[in-house]
């Protein structure tokens, strides 16, 4: 017998799949004559745009493992399109959001992205945020000619005409942080990530790095998404003696892994833990205390210094509470749907080809600076950032990038990566 989580996988597929008989309402649907002319062979748009609303999706976790990191994503895209409607919307129409609870599962994922595409109509999703969440989704995307926006950093190696990734990939988060380490005189790493796709994938590319560069891999361990248990590791972790560890944990695995490496006397000081997966919401739910002094790479933090973020953050504490605190998943999900409705107007249509078509070049002024979307590989450009988790929660940063760094999801211009995306 197939496993349980196989069985429903093929389930939801069979469920969304099937690019006939969508869903009807009503009205103009969008895409029909873009994908007849393109000859895609996709299903036809049952979005309608007669009216003076136009409906998209948020697709989060809101329960499960994931929901620590997940629900502050979910309040900036609602942030996001209540400042849209109040600014007259998208060419004209007022945006009507349809929320899904994708339940840190990635067959409820799939389910629900073509519940949103089929019977909702959305003209487009927003969220994921595990790499098997985003690899479940994928193909209902790609079979029913939909757009999804993708936040959250990810291992690369994968481009969809139908996902724009707003988060960083790889030589835009984990390379400049090997950097960042290697330059800081760091010769051996420990890694420990959580058992799935981003994770193993990331390490796989960390450990050519490395191989490359001179630097030693001392341990690599693995634990399920969600797992509490971290005193066999940290022990592993102790007794390796490396410079670093390269943190690739998801979700509230990250509480109990900084716990039980503080209670075991593991300090920053002397074995500081790069994460990649810890922002300020993380922070909080971590405990500052268990975290201060270890190190992040991102592309946002809350302290990141220009106007627009001034202004995001004080808007975001004014509409959530002064406690709440901004991060770079959930600002990279705001600045999505500002991109969505750039490349919308830029085509002056909702057509998903047309969208496509108009998406090179897109720029917006984002709290992090400004970012823009490159139409071939459907990235868009970002800068650099390592910080250092503060006692009060915040992370403020100690090195960045000259700039915005061009998206290379394949790791193209990286003579040691040849053959990662192969193997």
């Amino acid at each position: 017998m197939a496993p349980k989580h196989t069985t429903r996988l093929a389930h939801a597929l069979a469920l969304v799949l099937p690019v006939a008989a969508l869903a009807a309402c009503g009205g103009a649907k969008v895409g029909e004559a873009g994908a007849a002319a393109a000859g895609t062979g996709t299903a036809s748009s049952c979005v309608d745009t007669t009216g003076d609303t136009i409906k998209i999706g948020l697709l989060n976790s809101r329960s499960g493992t994931m929901a620590i990191s997940e629900n502050t994503v979910y309040d900036s895209l609602s942030m996001a399109a209540d400042e849209i409607n109040a600014a007259g919307g998208v060419l004209g129409k007022k945006l009507q959001v349809v929320s899904e609870d994708g339940a840190s599962e990635p067959t409820v994922f799939a389910e629900k992205a073509g519940k949103l595409i089929k019977s909702d109509c959305v003209a487009a999703v927003f969220g994921g945020w595990t790499s098997a969440s985003r690899k479940a989704m994928l193909p209902v995307f790609e079979a029913n000619n939909s757009l999804l926006f993708y936040p959250v950093q990810y291992e690369g190696l994968e481009a969809s005409k139908n996902i724009f990734y707003t988060g960083a990939t790889t030589n835009q988060q984990i390379i400049p942080a090997l950097d960042y380490l290697k330059e800081q005189g760091k010769t051996s790493l420990f890694l420990v990530g959580s058992d799935y796709v981003f994770p193993r994938t990331a390490n796989k590319i960390i450990k050519a790095y490395a191989e490359a560069n001179g630097m030693e891999i001392k341990g690599e361990e693995y634990t399920p998404l969600g797992s509490t248990d971290f005193a066999t590791i940290v022990n592993k972790v102790r007794s390796a003696g490396a410079d670093a560890v390269f943190n690739t944990l998801n979700g509230d695995s990250n509480v109990a892994f900084f716990k039980e490496y503080t209670n075991a006397g593991l300090k920053a000081e002397s074995m500081p833990v790069l994460s990649v997966s810890i922002a300020e919401e993380e922070v909080s739910g971590i405990g500052a205390a268990n975290v201060a002094g270890q190190l992040t790479a991102w592309n946002y933090y809350e302290t990141t210094d220009n106007p627009q973020n001034k202004t995001f953050v004080a808007d975001f504490k004014k509409r959530y509470g002064a406690g709440r605190v901004t991060s770079d998943p959930m600002e990279a999900a705001y600045t999505s749907m500002y991109l969505w409705k750039g490349m919308v107007e830029k085509a002056n249509s909702f057509d998903v080809p047309a969208i496509q078509a108009a998406a090179n070049g897109v720029s917006f002024d984002a709290p992090e600076g400004k970012v823009t979307v490159d139409g071939e590989n459907h990235h868009v450009s970002k800068t650099a950032r390592i910080g250092k988790i503060q006692p009060n929660g915040l992370i403020d940063q100690i090195w960045s990038s000259d700039g915005p760094i061009q998206p290379d999801p394949f790791l193209k211009s990286y003579a040691w990566a040849q053959g990662i995306a192969n193997s």
